[in-house]
């Protein structure tokens, strides 16, 4: 978020351990112990449930008024095997009563439903924090496919935390005995009992995901109500059992958000209602043409929802078929959208150099993931940079506007789309893995807060020929913007030619003049070089002689959060350092190149090899300092702490 903390907040964010309070006020013979934030994994296996009771557990905790952020993970399989490391999922979610900006670095409560779950996330869990594990799948085989010779819960291995040894699957189905189901069908609901444990926990609302389950199962009333009851099942385990005699409260986070109406919103839904926002501010049909991948899958699902709005989505056979079939769109007056990950990008790289020929906007989603080729599916990484920057054939400049987090994923989306509209040209908007499954609560807008993006159609000649006749020249430019005119196909008058063979100046004719290509190459780029983008701010509080830091933070895309955390933690310990972090990375903002000569040291955190920090090298001659993580994970702030207090010692 990026409204105003205090100074206990900025202290606190990404710590392990947060305030803590205490108060008899928990019923008989329970405790409620008051925190300031808490940060919870729930771990399983893929066929566990853990992606929807973290979800459901996220959406109360949204209600109540928490700040939050939240890290989805898991395996790249559709069904990994049972049991195994690789099929391990989880869900971890951070909220506090206080302004927020990662997901934590490390989890106060593990829930553990097999072996493999715990073995797969231990290394992450301080000690003292609280482990919660299905006891009934520690047996001898689970154990034995993960390694465990012997039982971790009896063994005194996890004598460091605070075990709570719960029979999960065995109490589910003891719930469920009345409903009539297998063996099977009632282990099935196991997550929910869980989640209901941890509603009592933290004192979650309880209404919403009972509500939620009953609509999910709505054509299987049975199942709903089984999943309702193991929900019930076990908050009341919670109330009743002796092995909880503690639970905790996380006030709201009043003072955390400007007044508005806010819903947890996760980057790739942000990111569809801002094209669905940009087309409707545009006075434009929304158009997508797209094939499905991992991780943007999720946004072609989510605008197919919206056909009342106008939007049009077309599934495409493959990769190129998408990104053609939009840019036909474009042509035909539409906003046109496609989108897809690095792999995806690679195959529509000769049609985005169509798009820069023919002069048309068009917006290219990347959702980032780790690679090269397929390599990890569901997993983050920032090294599509310079894909995007230079991933073409000839002299194909393309802007590139890159969100910070998942809400802002929707303020992007219509950054993006003013650039293209405006500007007659292709834009790359760079998300990420990250972004795109993880939420954070959200600021519904106004409508008159939004953008007017509407555009002018050519509806007319525009070029006067020597012997006074009136013709239609597709590239004579807008002064400003150095933009052609966007002619929709049916206007009289207006016939043009298109293609990708280089075009005349003015004329559009098929041209192979030296001269010529010469000029529309450099005339291209100073269309790009000449878009208008904010200045980029600085955050670096004087000191009491009025002396900034010597040493700056730059970051891009989704390493904001982890990085300002970073930042607070590197303050709250006494030291001065400078963050900025850019959205629009080509161009770069007009004020970049000054920003950085007035630091003596620039330090660029990425998830990458050090992709912006080798452009900020060539172009602004500073020796900027990369710190790069290509894990698949995003940072975490205890380590870029440390890293930004040795460059500031350095």
């Amino acid at each position: 978020m990026t409204s105003q903390v205090s100074s206990t907040a900025e202290q606190a964010d990404g710590a392990l351990v947060g305030e803590q309070r205490t108060s008899g006020d928990g019923g008989p013979g329970k405790e409620v112990r008051r925190l300031d934030r808490v940060i919870i994994r729930f771990a399983g296996d893929s066929g566990d449930g853990m992606q929807l009771t973290g979800d459901r557990f996220t959406s109360e905790t949204a209600s109540f008024g928490n700040d939050l952020s939240t890290l989805p993970n898991f395996p790249a399989e559709i069904r990994a095997p049972a049991g195994t490391l690789p099929g391990v999922s989880s869900f971890q979610l951070h909220f506090a009563d206080h302004d927020i900006l990662t997901p934590g670095d490390a989890p106060n409560v593990l829930v553990a439903m097999n072996p493999a779950a715990l073995k797969a996330n231990i290394g992450d869990v301080p000690r003292g924090a609280e482990i919660i594990v299905n006891t009934d799948e520690f047996t001898k085989r689970p154990m034995a496919k993960v390694g465990y010779e012997t039982n971790p819960l009896e063994d005194g291995s996890l004598s460091a935390y605070r075990v709570h040894p719960v029979p999960l699957t065995t109490l589910t189905i003891e719930a469920l005995k009345d409903f009539g189901l297998s063996r099977k069908e009632a282990e099935r609901s196991k997550n929910m009992f869980a989640l209901g444990l941890l509603s009592w926990m933290y004192h979650r609302p309880t209404e919403g995901t009972e509500k939620f389950l009953r609509a999910k199962f709505a054509k299987k009333p049975q199942i709903a109500e089984a999943n309702v009851t193991a929900f019930r099942a076990g908050w009341n385990f919670g109330e009743t059992t002796e092995d909880f005699a503690t639970s905790y409260e996380v006030a709201p986070a009043t003072t955390a958000f400007p007044t508005g109406t806010y819903r947890n919103i996760s980057g790739n839904l942000a990111l569809s209602y801002g094209l669905i926002a940009a087309s409707r501010q545009a006075d434009l049909p929304l158009y997508l043409g797209s094939y499905p991948i991992t991780p943007a899958s999720d946004i072609l699902h989510e605008l197919s929802k919206h056909k009342n709005f106008g939007v049009r989505t077309f599934q495409a056979e493959d990769e190129i078929a998408g990104i053609g079939a939009a840019l036909g769109a474009a042509f035909g007056g539409s906003l046109a959208v496609t989108t897809t990950s690095g792999p995806g990008v690679a195959l529509k790289s000769e049609t985005i150099g169509l798009a820069v020929s023919l002069e048309l906007p068009l917006l290219i989603v990347d959702i980032q993931r780790g690679g090269p080729s397929t390599g990890l599916p569901t997993k983050t990484e920032q090294a599509d940079l310079l894909q995007a920057m230079y991933g073409r054939n000839g002299e194909a400049p393309v802007p590139i506007v890159a969100p910070r987090t998942p809400a802002d994923c929707f303020d992007a989306a219509l950054d993006a789309a003013r650039i293209a509209l405006t500007y007659r040209t292709p834009v790359f908007l760079l998300s990420d893995g990250y972004l795109a499954n993880g939420s954070e609560p959200w600021r519904i807008p106004e409508v008159a807060e939004l953008p007017d993006l509407r555009v002018r159609f050519a509806t007319a000649p525009n070029h006067q020929l020597a012997d006074g006749t009136e013709v239609f020249w597709p590239y004579k430019r807008d002064e400003q913007t150095l933009a052609r005119p966007w002619a929709v196909p049916g206007t009289p008058g207006l016939e043009h030619r298109i293609g990708g063979i280089e075009k005349q100046d003015g004329t559009g004719n098929i041209s192979y003049d030296p001269a010529n290509h010469d000029f529309m190459v450099r005339t291209r780029q100073a269309k790009i070089d000449g878009i208008t983008v904010p200045d980029v701010e600085v955050d670096d509080p004087l000191d009491e002689s009025g002396q900034g830091a010597n040493t700056l933070v730059l970051g891009w895309g989704s390493t904001y959060g982890p990085i300002t955390a970073a930042v607070r933690r590197v303050r709250g310990a006494g030291a001065r350092i400078a963050q900025a972090h850019l959205r629009h990375l080509n161009p770069f903002p007009g004020n970049l190149g000054e920003v950085l000569r007035r630091y003596e040291k620039v330090v660029v955190p990425e998830m990458n090899l050090g992709q912006l920090a080798m452009l900020l090298r060539a172009k602004y001659l500073v020796d900027a300092r990369s710190h790069t993580q290509v894990s698949g994970m995003p940072f975490k702030a205890e380590q870029l702490a440390s890293v930004l207090k040795e460059a500031i010692n350095d």
